[in-house]
């Protein structure tokens, strides 16, 4: 559910399609066939009820941070690389951390996503990129 959180999150902010989302609920479904929350949400048609059901259906207990924060980077690092806009993208990345559960908000790399943006303020974009950089890459070690 590590990924779908991620997706369900990224489409909120409009950062990946709902394509991307089905394609990816669809992968999951044929490698965990006997999962009930993905074959709920194979046949949710309303996908805002799905957001929710994912976001109130993780079991933080057993959320696996290492996962979720790997293919979070990794998404990143696409829309990153498709929107040379960094005001827009650094605005895009606030909002995301706004809605990361609270368990995942506070903890690196995540929270990076709260303070990135505020060389921006005094004009310094260089250092808002390497910030962010330096966050997308964090799993890369």
């Amino acid at each position: 559910m590590e990924e779908l959180l991620v997706f369900a999150l990224l489409l909120y902010e409009e950062i990946v399609s709902e394509q991307e989302y089905r394609n990816k609920l669809d992968d999951l479904f044929l490698e965990h066939p006997e999962s009930d929350d993905l074959l709920y949400l194979e046949w949710e048609t309303n996908l805002k009820n799905s957001m929710i059901y994912i976001r109130t259906h993780i079991e933080y207990h057993a959320f696996d941070y290492d996962l979720f924060g790997r293919f979070l980077m990794e998404k990143l690092k696409t829309y990153y690389a498709n929107h040379p806009d960094i005001e827009s993208f650094a605005g895009k990345m606030y909002q995301l951390w706004k809605s990361l559960p609270d368990s995942v908000q506070h903890i690196e790399p995540f929270f990076i996503l709260s303070y990135a943006d505020e060389p921006l303020s005094w004009g310094d974009e260089k250092q808002t990129r390497t910030i962010y950089e330096d966050m997308m890459n964090y799993y890369d070690n």
